[in-house]
């Protein structure tokens, strides 16, 4: 009888007890700390995932740890039938932070977005005064917002669509960014609610706009009265080199780069590091005039604004702050991408480096169905780096903003002599 190791055992165990929806690099992980992450078996990687820009501050920051703990010893949930000592601390700290009057917590990025969505829509009745029910909000091609029946509605992503129909109307899909699609379907419709878009498709590949796009396509919202909403639930919390990336091209070392966006969204979807990856916390922050068509029982959620979470966002958001997280994730990716196209000259096997800030992907050579990203992904794993393709032929490269010049360096190395490894 076969022996299994205690990775395969626990893998075979997942396997067997849980739904198939992920495929995960074979790597059962069971401790973190900073930008590291060890497996069952004591081996330690470099983590150049960050549980998908969740773990910006780094896994088991002591802030954020401390935060959680001393609140779930204090007080955990009492639901949005009473006032809590914490949601109000968070909300001020955070709306200041961002320059928004108001914010609606909730858990998960998935859920902002359906929140964003119900906010634009109520609005766009209530405020712009298009007839009920005829909204249109416009999304990109290939983006991704998340995974839920409204959300796959305006997806191009077979897998997340096939069978789980029937979908839900009122969603116009444009090209990512194309000006002028967003000029003419804004000029043609009188019933446009809402623009939402990504700054960066994180999920598709790292996909940088052009330069500019952001900022044009706002002043196209603002001619329309049409709301311009950032998904920032990827990009948010200094991955890309600034608070925010709606803070357009401009480098984090210019003063308001860390402070006031230079394309203000009117409404501003948060998650993933607003937590630093110790908990589930969304948010959806808009000034009073579009937050409050949302009046008591239009929207909620029981653990949406509890007493952990608002401790651990405080303690999250500072650390990005007293660390200088941005400015360092702005000069490691320029350091990182720099490296990268110096080594990419020589080497047939990997046509582009692309992204902003410590938020980065790399084009393999090779067509989307082919496993070669998948075996680069291998021996990174191998090498003591991990990181994970992205439809088929791009992997991404996302570490904790903490890391320092040397540890990057180091990853650069593991980076060449993997794919060295697979050119051979």
């Amino acid at each position: 009888m076969e022996v299994l190791t205690k990775t395969a055992a626990l893998i075979a165990r997942e396997d067997k007890y849980g739904a198939h929806n992920y495929h995960p690099l074979p790597v059962v992980l069971s401790k973190g700390d900073g930008v590291f992450v060890w497996d069952v078996e004591g081996k330690k990687y470099f983590d150049f995932l960050s549980a998908y820009s969740a773990v910006n501050q780094g896994h088991c920051h002591p802030q954020i740890i401390k935060a959680m703990t001393e609140q779930a010893q204090t007080l955990t949930l009492t639901s949005r039938a009473f006032h809590n000592n914490m949601l109000g601390a968070f909300e001020q700290y955070a709306t200041e932070t961002f320059h928004f009057d108001k914010l609606l917590p909730m858990n998960t990025g998935a859920e902002a977005v359906e929140t964003a969505i119900k906010i634009c829509r109520k609005w766009a009745y209530e405020k712009k005064g298009i007839p009920e029910n005829n909204a249109q909000i416009v999304v990109c091609k290939n983006n991704f917002h998340g995974r839920t029946t409204t959300i796959i509605s305006f997806s191009n992503d077979t897998n997340a669509r096939k069978n789980f129909g029937p979908f839900m109307d009122g969603f116009i899909k444009i090209e990512y960014d194309n000006l002028e699609a967003l000029k003419e379907v804004l000029k043609n419709n009188r019933n446009i609610a809402g623009f939402l878009v990504e700054p960066i498709q994180g999920e598709a590949g790292v996909y940088v706009p052009s330069e500019g796009y952001l900022k044009k396509a706002k002043t196209l919202c603002e001619e329309h009265n049409v709301l311009f909403i950032a998904d920032e639930v990827q990009t948010g919390i200094a991955r890309t080199g600034r608070l925010l990336a709606t803070c357009g091209n401009c480098s984090c070392t210019d003063k308001h780069c860390s402070d006031i966006p230079e394309t203000k969204p009117d409404i501003l979807i948060l998650g993933k590091a607003i937590s630093g990856g110790a908990y589930p916390i969304s948010a959806v922050l808009a000034n009073n005039d579009i937050m409050e068509v949302i009046q008591p029982g239009n929207h909620g959620s029981t653990f949406g604004g509890n007493p952990v979470a608002a401790a651990v966002g405080i303690a999250a958001l500072k650390v990005v702050k007293d660390e200088k997280l941005a400015e360092n994730a702005f000069e490691m990716g320029e350091l990182f991408r720099t490296e990268l196209n110096t080594f990419i000259s020589t080497c047939d096997l990997i046509k582009s480096v692309r992204g902003k800030g410590l938020l980065n992907a790399i084009l393999v050579n090779d067509t989307e169905d082919s496993s070669t990203a998948w075996d680069i992904c291998m021996l990174l794993k191998e090498n003591g780096l991990l990181a994970k393709p992205t439809h088929g032929n791009i992997i991404r490269f996302a570490p904790p903003l903490v890391i320092t010049k040397e540890q990057l360096l180091e990853c650069v190395e593991i980076i060449k002599k993997s794919i060295n490894a697979i050119s051979i």
